[in-house]
């Protein structure tokens, strides 16, 4: 299909530092794609099935026609869901795939950008305080300013690199300062995120708001523990009003409930009590939990709960536990249908903007704390083989 200007100049703008040649022929393979996707339903498209979900997925009629392989069908509200943006410690650079997201994402207008965390490069002792100032600075050049510009609000968690809370032997705050000056950079009104704050008094390390009544709880998951008054607290808040009346609960934060790839499977790289923390959000009907720091994307559920891991945009990619496909970074756009509470995932390789395809997934993660099933599979479409797949460390 030839290029109209429009669609020349929104290709030309996203892919800034590639050629146009690049570009033009990165947009006849989505041609080649796009006559794929429609003589066929692809499933990285829809939710769980019904089993697994109170609401039953789309029928292929309802299935709205794709005409842009870069900017799918839209929902009743959209959210572009990022995470791990960090390069080494102590860096002020982003990589390419970061700058070149940031740049696309306004040209999908979503009502929120997501962020899993790791903005930073922290969790270095030995950095200073005017290092960590100029890390937030470059964050805010990168990623902050160019979402305010554009007007789109930025929920996100802190992960480790930005603000970890872990606890040193005195029961003090191993990296106090850095989560001091976290503190400082996200409450300057400057960087007001945009969002519809309902209870903002821990921001930015835990809190709630609400977008196009989506009621989103974040809580910090920034080491392995969250302690007994957070947790009360998000039980209190997925008890409130707000809540109970949105359309959708989600619920964010860095570390997963279960670790989904190597060298993220060892204790104290996922939360502690993942069961339980499990039992409180299904227990409040929370529809997704969205993670970072396991620098892949899976999209899965365990019994009611739908886990979405980011992947990743920064340095580090990592491969999953289960089959062998090749690491790569990803970002993901979830289109949200209010009246059904479906989410619809399109993910793209944020390095050549390909779609990535869930069906090439693993059907199953199994992690040290459980097994992670795809989101479009229930327990009974595994083979009995499959379903016996137990967790093997990998180094």
């Amino acid at each position: 299909m030839p290029l109209n200007r429009r669609q020349f100049l929104l290709l030309g703008g996203a892919f800034g530092g590639v050629g146009l040649s690049v570009v033009a022929q990165r947009w006849a393979a989505g041609q080649s794609a796009l006559t794929e996707a429609r003589s066929s339903i692809d499933l990285n498209e829809y939710s769980s099935p019904a089993s697994q979900n109170p609401v039953a997925a789309p029928s292929p009629s309802a299935v709205p026609e794709i005409t842009d392989p870069l900017n799918p069908p839209r929902g009743d509200v959209r959210i572009v869901v990022i995470s791990d943006l960090n390069s080494q410690y102590g860096s002020t650079d982003y990589e390419v795939e970061v700058d070149n997201a940031i740049a696309r994402i306004p040209s999908w207008q979503p009502d929120l950008v997501l962020c899993g965390g790791d903005m930073v490069a922290g969790q270095q002792p030995s950095l200073t305080r005017s290092e960590i100032e100029a890390m937030w600075a470059a964050f805010d050049q990168h990623v902050s300013a160019p979402l305010r510009t554009a007007k789109i609000p930025y929920g996100f968690t802190l992960g480790n690199h930005d603000a970890s809370s872990a606890q040193a032997i005195n029961g003090g705050l191993l990296f106090g300062a850095e989560r001091d000056l976290a503190n400082d950079y996200w409450n300057q009104p400057q960087h007001d995120p945009g969002l519809n704050f309902v209870d903002r008094a821990k921001f930015p390390f835990y809190y709630t708001f609400q977008q196009k009544d989506i009621f989103f709880l974040i809580w910090d998951a920034s080491s392995a523990q969250i302690p007994a008054d957070q947790l009360a607290w998000a039980e209190q808040s997925l008890s409130s009003p707000a809540a109970k009346a949105a359309k959708l609960r989600i619920v964010v934060g860095h570390l997963p409930l279960y670790g989904i790839t190597v060298g993220r499977a060892d204790p104290g790289e996922y939360l502690e009590n993942a069961e339980g923390l499990r039992s409180l959000l299904e227990r409040h009907q929370v529809h997704t939990y969205v993670s970072g720091h396991d620098h892949a994307y899976y999209p899965g559920h365990k019994g009611q709960l739908e886990l979405l891991h980011c992947g990743i945009l920064g340095s580090g990619v990592r491969p999953l536990l289960n089959g062998d496909l090749p690491p790569r970074k990803t970002l993901t756009i979830v289109d949200i249908d209010s009246a059904s509470a479906h989410t619809r995932y399109t993910t793209f390789d944020a390095s050549t903007m390909e779609r990535v395809n869930q069906q090439e997934l693993p059907k199953l993660i199994a992690s040290p704390g459980g097994k992670v099933l795809r989101r479009d599979l229930a327990w009974e479409d595994l083979t009995p083989a499959e379903q016996a797949v137990d967790y093997v460390p990998r180094g």
